[in-house]
């Protein structure tokens, strides 16, 4: 329930800012009269993404044996790659986000007929959607489809609130720390999709696991226990891991190390430069 929760706040979070960084420009340009407008497609977007999200829901119930590894396999890696891929978009763009959307929103205003301004409504809610979608069903296989659930709708219920206090408030409030926070928890998230998506591949077959396990502590923590599964779904716990499981997580967390300290340096070097 928890990555569920924290998915669907960080993914809502972000449909929200767009929306209401909109909203806000059609205020300013005294144009709220379009604001239904950008509610249709905000209102589009969720419906086509909920359907998507139960689509897959359904699609992953049809598979058993290998197919299930497969699928299951597949789903955890593609959510991994997106969710990594997120996680870099936002870290490049969070300064200049509000300055694009305001510009996206002013020339959407140009077209006559609306279309330009629900398209950018739309395009923003459905592509956090669909990557929600995909998360959550990642997710749903390391936990129970109730869970995933609960946690998304109390994830979209807490981003709804949060965003309408962001923009209904007189005072600004940072979220810098916020999204600095959930970087770091949606990367453990993502090494543990990449293990998990690895560990269904091994069991398929199709990778060895080099050395299986390299230690075994289910007897004490096991991996099917409630705290077991909660953590299976937070960081990809496995009581009884394979050497490839934990080179790969060891791998993955060293890139976006490896990433985060080289962007740090490209930022810092300009400024030494300017000095001497």
């Amino acid at each position: 329930m928890l990555a569920g929760f924290l998915l669907s706040l960080r993914e809502g979070l972000e449909a929200a800012l767009v929306i209401g960084m909109v909203l806000g420009v059609l205020t300013k340009l005294e144009r709220t009269d379009l604001n239904r407008t950008v509610w249709s497609g905000l209102a589009l977007a969720a419906a086509l993404s909920t359907a998507i999200a139960v689509a897959l829901a359904l699609l992953g119930m049809e598979f058993a044996g290998l197919g299930e590894m497969i699928f299951e396999g597949s789903a955890m890696l593609l959510a991994a790659g997106v969710l990594t891929w997120m996680i870099i978009w936002m870290h490049r763009s969070a300064g200049t986000l509000k300055t694009q959307i305001e510009a996206k929103t002013r020339n959407a205003l140009n077209e006559k007929t609306g279309g330009g301004l629900f398209a950018l409504a739309f395009l923003a809610v459905f592509r956090e959607g669909v990557e929600l979608a995909l998360f959550l069903l990642a997710v749903e296989k390391a936990s129970s489809p109730i869970q995933a659930l609960t946690g998304a709708l109390t994830g979209l219920a807490g981003a709804a609130l949060l965003g309408w206090m962001l923009f209904s408030s007189t005072r600004k409030m940072s979220l810098q720390g916020f999204f600095k926070a959930t970087n770091i928890l949606l990367i453990i998230f993502a090494a543990g999709m990449v293990a998990s998506g690895v560990h269904e591949f091994i069991e398929a077959g199709f990778i060895s696991g080099l050395i299986e396990p390299v230690w075994n502590i289910n007897g004490i923590l096991s991996d099917q226990s409630e705290l077991g599964l909660l953590l299976k779904a937070l960081v990809g716990y496995n009581g009884a891991p394979s050497l490839t499981e934990l080179l790969v997580y060891i791998a993955y967390m060293a890139g976006i190390a490896a990433y985060t300290f080289a962007r740090n340096q490209q930022k810092i070097t300009p400024v030494v430069g300017m000095a001497d």
